[in-house]
């Protein structure tokens, strides 16, 4: 889906829901991303569960929301601002994304790369705890509407 050229070796790791297993041996990880279907409550109620799984240091940077589903809005079982409630709570960047769209996918692919790379500490000069306010855009709901 994506190829980028990378000094680093990129390992992801996808898990339903937290605690991840304990008994298992795993590189550090440097990035969370819960991923909210807006079709499925089921999916909120998820990531909100598995949310107090994660230490409170990661909300330092190191977590983001990925809402899927946001092409199609009229299927939606999870509103919008619900997600974005959630993720100004923990403080954390929000992106959305239509995953049944060939460029979009790629995009987002590409965004979640760099989000990585900068809370890895590959990015000279930008750090993890910047990430928030990089990722603010227009097009998000602004906290006073929230």
């Amino acid at each position: 889906m994506l190829k980028e050229d990378c000094a680093s070796d990129l390992k992801v790791h996808l898990a339903k829901s937290l605690p991840l297993p304990s008994n298992v041996t795993r590189p550090r990880i440097d990035l969370i991303v819960f991923v909210v279907n807006l079709h499925s409550k089921y999916s909120l109620r998820n990531v909100e569960e598995s949310l107090h799984h994660v230490d409170a240091a990661f909300f330092l940077g190191k977590v983001g929301f990925l809402a899927t589903g946001a092409g199609r809005e009229s299927h939606c079982s999870v509103h919008r601002n619900t997600v974005a409630k959630l993720a100004h709570t923990y403080r954390s960047p929000l992106l959305f994304c239509d995953l049944e769209v060939e460029g979009f996918r790629a995009t987002m692919a590409q965004r979640l790369v760099r989000m990585l790379q900068i809370c890895a500490g590959h990015v000279p000069g930008v750090s993890a705890l910047n990430l928030l306010s990089l990722l603010r855009s227009s097009e998000n709901p602004s906290l006073e509407d929230l």
